[in-house]
């Protein structure tokens, strides 16, 4: 492995830096909000994928992190995290003996069902096992995507506490498709209305379950808007601790044009590799170091905000002077906040840790590629 270098302008590009200042103050600030709203925080650890980010989460105070998929729960057990969530259904004989095996080294492990088929899959494994599972009843509120309809959810919790060897815990909601909407008024009242549905769901099977005891739902674009709702007990926010442009230019209650409440610990470096052209320079982060989808990519290096990224193939970009002024010269490194942080750093092994222009650390992204 080659040397890390002391700042981070001399790393080698591209590559993601952390400044460690910025998240843990994003951290801070999440877990304050949750804390004084009686909630509590189980982070997405889809997002940075970084057991050691996950550690950060846990000591300033989450009860637990969500994994979307089995292979980023295995890796998150075998770091020592707990209370980890899986998000997504696990269905097939695969993932369930894998999701078997992390159960059999940490029993507090939980899986969201949407579906019968799905339910009586995971109690035969489970039983056959003698392992007990708790489970969430994953609730679709309008993204389509997973979920059962609240309409059909009750028949669902029917067949979850016929199994014998699982519990059913709580209720997840995902509103994922009204994280974004720019304006903070239309995506409260669009949030609103999608996890109002899970609530009543909730307070129904409380009355007739009294292991129904979680309520795990919203987002980094919508924390302050569902944390309103009192039958919500937990946030599955993700995006909050590092940020993106996509997250940075929506409207929040006290800016109508940029997310203010969280700043971009997370940025990308890049050099510049080409000046043979007047009107633009290239970059060596194309679309195997940038996620093409999202928000578009911003410069923050001081001199350079007002250059325009653009993609230029798969190992290149494109930076081009919005107002005609100067463009950077041959090898200058700038920094970019990412477009999607999440498939971003999934391109990625590791994070540099930075502390002014200092590297301090490196994390491994351990959770890279885990999408079985």
């Amino acid at each position: 492995m080659a040397k890390t270098r002391d700042y981070k302008y001399e790393l080698d590009t591209p590559c993601l830096t952390i400044d460690i200042d910025i998240l843990e103050k994003n951290i801070a600030i999440m877990q304050a909000a949750a804390d004084a709203a009686g909630k509590n925080l189980r982070p997405h650890a889809k997002t940075h994928k970084c057991s050691q980010l996950a550690k950060k989460q846990l000591e300033a105070g989450a009860i637990g992190v969500c994994a979307a998929k089995v292979s980023e729960a295995e890796v998150l057990a075998d770091a020592g995290v707990q209370g980890i969530l899986i998000t997504g259904p696990v269905v097939t004989a695969q993932k369930i003996e894998r999701l078997a095996t992390i159960l059999k080294k940490d029993s507090t492990i939980r899986v969201v069902v949407d579906h019968p088929e799905n339910v009586h899959r995971l109690d035969d494994a489970m039983r056959g096992r003698r392992l007990s599972l708790d489970v969430l009843l994953d609730t679709d509120v309008g993204l389509g995507r997973t979920g059962v309809l609240p309409e059909s959810a009750l028949e669902l919790r029917d067949h979850i506490t016929h199994a014998s060897s699982l519990r059913l815990k709580g209720v997840q909601a995902y509103a994922g498709f009204v994280q974004h909407i720019p304006s903070y008024p239309e995506r409260k009242k669009a949030s609103l209305e999608c996890m109002q549905r899970a609530a009543a769901l909730f307070r129904n099977l409380k009355e007739k379950e009294r292991t129904c005891t979680i309520f795990s739902g919203a987002g980094t674009g919508t924390y302050d808007i569902d944390i309103q709702i009192p039958e919500l007990t937990e946030l599955q926010v993700g995006s909050y601790a590092v940020m993106d442009a996509e997250y940075l230019n929506i409207g929040v209650k006290d800016d109508p044009a940029r997310f203010v409440d969280f700043q971009p610990a997370l940025t990308l470096l890049t050099t510049v590799a080409s000046v043979n052209h007047p009107e633009f320079v290239t970059v060596d982060a194309g679309l195997k170091s940038l996620y093409r989808h999202g928000g578009s990519p911003f410069v923050t290096t001081p001199g350079f905000t007002d250059l325009r990224y653009e993609w230029f193939g798969d190992e290149y970009g494109k930076l081009i002077c919005k107002d005609g002024g100067d463009l950077p010269p041959l090898g200058t490194v700038l920094e970019l906040v990412t477009s999607h942080c999440d498939p971003t750093i999934n391109l990625f092994d590791c994070f540099y840790i930075t502390r002014g222009e200092k590297v301090v650390d490196r994390w491994p992204i351990d959770l890279r590629g885990k999408s079985q």
